[in-house]
């Protein structure tokens, strides 16, 4: 019997995982109990002090799981010194004597990580050494290789690398077993992997308060670099740029900071813009001079010299070249000048680094600005990493070419989860999209970038879960390899932090939220125009209601959870949804509040008053957050974020102008009032006839037909809404208003029985009338009635058509709806779920597949249905992703046409021209809505038709597909999708 290929894989990762499990909580030989001796943990006397501390930290943590702290023995040079009693672990590195001389004896078999970069092997051990029938080994390669190998341990026993930094409670057990089997685990994927804190204004108000603050000034001293040094090495990082704001000096603030990351285990460097180690604030400070290699050369070199003398003893990833002054653009810097910093940087690690150059690590960052004057052509050591960079919101400027990829060493990726700058800070909390992160770093990958990553995650808290899923992808990039990566990866994070029966909520929770940030970053919602229509699609209330639909979603996960894992939980994944949707609420409630009172409603008052309470809510959810844990983390959280006016944040939270209602500015006109879709003033105030939108039997599933009646003026109103169509039928056709309060407006929701409708075009009248028995506080008179027309138009498609139908002018696709994806010479497509701002996102596959063309490579194929007797001229519309051309040797490219006729394919850039270094035309809008959008005029027919569509290359990625004939109305996200059916 076959089994099925999925079946096959799960029960083999089974296998897999019980061959190598090394500890459990079932039975076997007792490692350690609740009533038993402490674990002993043997550490040779001369192994590494890192490798000894992390010890110390497992010990701690069995005692955190089973109550009973383990004990670290670093008296034995020999196994002979292994306790009798119990099951012992022998932690060592290779070449130190505990390791050694189960090699020699042949216990331990390291020929799979001996000489490998930071790998590290388990293995249950018989017969280690008279007397001891059974131990744990942990051996690593080399130094962080074996404390990896130790932290991995502590979380296989259920210590989440993050039970300090975000509370995740440990899972207390009677009893852990020694498990069978040996686990070796590979060289880590990307050799570098690190975070840089920045724009770190909180978390230098957090970190004022708890640990002591430097005569500098300085407040990232050595207690606060405990805790981030363990909890880096707990998510096997080794890198990291540190703070850099104000005071801020890693070396200068605590002359213990540099030996103490060396002690650990850390590499340090310094951020993109700060060269050799030196802190831009010992630049303003210590520095004889300007920060200008043109007029002020040698005090600079010396000023770096200085730098790598300080830092020659400890392992330190040096930054290269230079940037201007303050992180901006130098006015006077050219590629000659570039090349002469970085050859006499490489002299000055040659005189003090008591190491080969081609041993010491080397990068500089093509930031900004600084990647033109490598395309211009410069001779640069082949021992620097080149370090591409994102446009500071997550899309990728640049990848390695061929050529690049040969160099020795090689390139990396400096990402960005959070950012000041133009078009628009974004730095309160995250709103990133992890699919969006996984697909240009997975890309990377693919192109080779391999020697360094590092993500800036602003001031950490807040910032967790993209911190740790971009480390755990640099970690091992075999587990992201799947369109699922995301998603598969959030559940194994969502079951280590709060269990397997709520894993799956929380991916589904973040994968939404993730969806609803990348619309608008919180930032940008005060700028105008408004981010979302109030008037078109019924998009602002929508996306309220999607918003509102998640937190219920998030507060019942919550609710289901025990009091102990509460707090992690509202830290890492409710703070998010309750924090954001309580910000967009605040906006868009204001934007609808601004609608009603050009409509002259009552209910103005009533959603300012709505406005407001989110504004009131938005601080008590602040001081929710610090008072967690007995205030652990405050103000950690006391960003401003509401008020923006300019690029940066505001000093601080700032409620919007509200609309405000009164009677006397409604003037002479009735009590009664009606909106339509589609329109901002009331229309019956100038006495109007109005004409709804049409309706047809195709309109999209997500769309209705509804007048909104209601009061313009205090008093109780009746009205009844008649209609001479007995096909047609109304919500809420009579009814009684009152106002002020909650009863002041009603929605009137029209259907239509199609199967009564005549065929073609007609008409049917709606009359609103206000009853006899209504009255106000001003007047008893009745309005004269208001007349109403509803267009409908009935008509059919053929019985096998299979595709979506136009409506109202519009036919709206979203991408991986396609009637057919076409495989051509080993690439396809595939579907990238919850990527981008609607439904996901699909792309060539693989990424690493040539540059297509039209017609010879893989095509998407969708059908429609034209309403039309006649041809005509359409706008294509292709929403896409935010990716920019970052191979400069392959734009990205989109092809289509309607039908087969290969004379009608045109072929479009996504992005017009523009210089390296530089960003394209309408970058700034784009990032800002969360990707491009490409327009194209085409001639459609009637009737059945089929649209053909190319992506051109990987970097491609196609959200929704937009026909418009002339119907498109503004929005951010577009028509709801058209109608799809099927015979």
């Amino acid at each position: 019997m076959l089994i099925p290929r999925l079946v096959y894989t799960a029960l083999l990762f089974v296998i897999q995982l019980a061959q190598c499990q090394v500890v459990t909580f079932n039975s076997g030989p007792v490692l350690a109990s609740a009533d038993g001796p402490p674990v002993n943990i043997l550490v040779a006397p001369v192994e590494y002090k890192g490798v000894a501390r992390a010890a110390n930290d497992l010990a701690l943590d069995f005692g955190r799981v089973v109550g009973v702290n383990g004990s670290v023995d670093r008296n034995s040079t020999t196994l002979s010194g292994a306790s009798r009693t119990g099951v012992p672990i022998i932690v060592g590195t290779v070449g130190t004597a505990l390791i050694d001389e189960l090699v020699q004896t042949r216990k331990l078999d390291i020929s799979r990580i001996k000489g490998q970069w930071e790998s590290y092997v388990h293995a249950v051990v018989r017969n280690p050494v008279k007397g001891v029938s059974r131990a744990l080994v942990i051996a690593g390669s080399d130094r962080r290789g074996t404390i990896y190998g130790i932290y991995d341990i502590s979380e296989k026993i259920g210590v989440s690398p993050w039970y300090w930094w975000a509370d995740v409670p440990i899972n207390t057990k009677d009893a852990i077993y020694l498990g069978s089997g040996n686990h070796v685990q590979a060289s880590p994927s990307v050799k570098y992997r690190g975070i840089f804190i920045n724009d770190e204004w909180e978390l230098m108000k957090w970190s004022e308060n708890n640990f002591p603050k430097s005569s500098t000034g300085g407040v990232f001293t050595g207690g606060f670099h405990e805790h981030l040094f363990e909890l880096l090495l707990r998510l096997k990082a080794n890198y990291f740029w540190p703070g850099m704001k104000k005071y801020n000096a890693f070396y200068r603030d605590d002359p213990e900071n540099g030996p103490l990351a060396d002690e650990y285990g850390i590499v340090m460097g310094t951020s993109h813009h700060e060269p050799m180690t030196r802190a831009y604030y010992e630049q303003q400070k210590l520095m004889t001079g300007n920060w200008d290699w043109s007029t002020n050369k040698n005090n600079v070199a010396q000023f770096m010299e200085e730098g790598v003398e300080r830092s020659k003893g400890w392992e330190t990833l040096y930054t290269m070249g230079m940037r201007g002054d303050g992180d901006r653009e130098s006015p006077t810097l050219n590629s000659t000048q570039l090349e002469e910093i970085i050859q006499r940087q490489q002299k000055m690690i040659v005189e003090y680094v008591d190491k080969p150059l081609e041993q010491v690590g080397q990068t500089w960052s093509l930031y900004k600005e600084v990647g033109k004057y490598w395309e211009a052509g410069m001779n640069v050591s082949e021992l620097v990493t080149l370090m591409w960079t994102d446009d500071n919101f997550g899309n990728l400027l640049r990848v390695p070419t061929a050529d690049e990829t040969k160099r020795t060493g090689g390139a990396g990726v400096y990402y960005h989860f959070g950012y000041v700058g133009a078009p628009r800070s974004y730095e309160w909390i995250s709103s990133n999209q992890l699919v969006k992160a996984w697909e240009q770093m997975h890309f990377a990958y693919q192109r080779e970038a391999r020697e360094i990553w590092i993500a800036n995650i602003q001031d950490l808290k807040g910032w967790e879960v993209p911190m740790t899923f971009f480390l755990d992808m640099a970690y091992d990039m075999s587990s992201f390899q799947t369109v699922d990566s995301a998603t598969d990866w959030l559940k194994r994070w969502a079951s280590r932090e709060f269990g397997a029966d709520v894993a799956h909520t929380a991916a589904e929770i973040y994968n939404l939220h993730g969806r609803l940030v990348m619309r608008r970053k919180y930032e940008t919602l005060s700028m105008s125009p408004f981010a979302f229509s109030t008037v078109n699609y019924n998009e602002a209330s929508n996306i309220l209601k999607e918003w509102d639909d998640l937190l219920t979603l998030a507060q019942k996960a919550y609710d289901s959870l025990s009091h102990d894992t509460q707090g992690s939980f509202f830290e890492l994944v409710l703070h998010p949804v309750l924090a954001g949707k309580t910000v967009m609420e605040l906006y868009i409630t204001k934007h609808l509040g601004d609608l009603y009172k050009t409509q002259l409603r009552t209910s103005t008052n009533s959603l300012s008053k709505k406005a407001q309470q989110a504004f009131t809510n938005d601080a008590a959810i602040t001081s929710r957050y610090h008072a967690l844990y007995n205030g652990k983390w405050d103000r950690v959280m006391s960003g401003p974020h509401i008020g923006y006016t300019t690029t940066n944040f505001p000093s601080r939270n700032t409620i919007p102008s509200l609309s405000w209602i009164r009677d006397s500015d409604v003037g002479d006109v009735g009590i009664l009032g009606v909106a339509v879709q589609g329109q901002e003033s009331d229309p019956a105030s100038a006495g109007e006839t109005i004409t709804l939108r049409p309706m047809d039997p195709y309109m999209p599933p997500a769309e209705s037909r509804y007048l909104d009646i209601f009061t313009r003026r205090n008093g109780t109103v009746a009205y009844k809404l008649e209609t001479n169509a007995s096909y047609v039928s109304i919500a809420n056709q009579t009814g009684t208003l009152t106002a002020p309060g909650p009863s002041s407006d009603v929605r009137a929701v029209i259907t239509v029985d199609w199967d009564q409708v005549p065929r073609g075009r007609s008409w049917v009248s709606l009359n609103l009338t206000q009853e006899s028995n209504s009255s106000n506080s001003t007047d008893d008179s009745t309005q004269p009635t208001t007349s109403i027309v509803l267009p409908l138009s009935k008509f059919s498609v053929p019985r096998k058509f299979t595709g979506h139908v136009e409506t109202n002018n519009i036919i709206s696709i979203e991408a991986e709806h396609y009637t057919r994806a076409e495989s051509r010479r080993g690439v396809s497509y595939i579907t990238l779920p919850y990527y981008g701002r609607t439904l996901s996102g699909v792309k060539l596959w693989p990424v690493t597949s040539p540059s297509q063309s039209a017609p010879a490579g893989p095509k998407l194929v969708y059908n429609f249905f034209s309403t039309s007797n006649t041809p005509r001229n359409a706008s294509l519309i292709l929403f896409l992703g935010g990716s920019l051309d970052f191979d400069p040797e392959r734009p990205m490219e989109v092809a289509f046409a309607i039908g087969d006729d290969v004379s009608t394919i045109q072929t479009k850039r996504v992005l017009p021209d523009y210089e390296p270094g530089s960003l394209p035309a309408d970058w700034d809008t784009a990032v800002i809505r969360g990707g491009w959008n490409v327009t194209a005029e085409i001639e459609v027919g009637p009737g059945e038709q089929r649209l053909n569509l190319w992506l051109l290359e990987p970097g491609v990625v196609l959200q929704k597909i937009v026909l418009d004939f002339g119907g498109l109305e503004e929005s951010a996200l577009g028509p709801p999708e058209s109608r799809y059916i099927k015979p």
